[in-house]
């Protein structure tokens, strides 16, 4: 063996040697720890069977109806989920998601430096409306197909009346609830 093939392989058996014990002591600092329950369970929007409607038997409840009476505490703990992505303070930055303080009632895709897919005019109108944030909320990827939002959806409809309660008070003057011709055409 000459000289250069020594060297080669005393630097890899040193390297072997380095991150075998990289390992060892990663292994001794950090101790995983398996969570054993979820902080906030959301259940999903399941897509309905084909010929089905999502209201097979008796007809859904009103969303716009609940928001006057939801729990926004519940709607609070809900919201949880999203603050993985959107900010909820007054003048808060953007994060993966736009800032989501006074959301209702703003024009869509308005955030500003937030770089928005496009997507969310595509169904309904140009403003965050309570009915077309339970819309949203209820299956992202259907309201509003090719956004960039990853999140399912929440099934639930007292869960998103709540978040809607919740959304509401996140405003210097809280938007109006939804009329009785709004709550009717639902």
């Amino acid at each position: 063996m000459n000289m250069r093939s020594n060297v080669a392989l005393s630097a890899l058996i040193c390297a072997g040697i380095v991150a075998w014990l990289s390992g060892f002591v990663s292994r001794q600092l950090v101790n995983p720890v398996e969570i054993s329950q979820d902080a906030v369970t959301i259940e999903v929007a399941a897509a309905a069977p084909a010929g089905e409607t999502a209201s097979a038997g008796a007809p859904e409840e009103s969303v716009l109806a609940m928001i006057e009476t939801a729990d926004v505490a519940r709607g609070e703990k809900v919201v949880k989920a999203c603050v993985a992505c959107h900010t909820l303070d007054k003048g808060g930055k953007n994060g993966i998601g736009p800032n989501l303080y006074g959301i209702v009632g703003r024009k869509k895709q308005s955030h500003e430096g937030f770089a928005y897919s496009g997507k969310l005019t595509t169904n309904g109108g140009d403003v965050w409306t309570y009915k077309e944030i339970d819309q949203f909320i209820t299956k992202p990827k259907t309201y509003a197909p090719g956004t960039k939002m990853t999140y399912a959806g929440l099934k639930k409809t007292s869960d998103r009346a709540a978040v809607l309660a919740y959304l509401r008070t996140l405003a210097d003057a809280p938007a109006p609830l939804p009329t009785a011709e709004e709550i009717a055409a639902e």
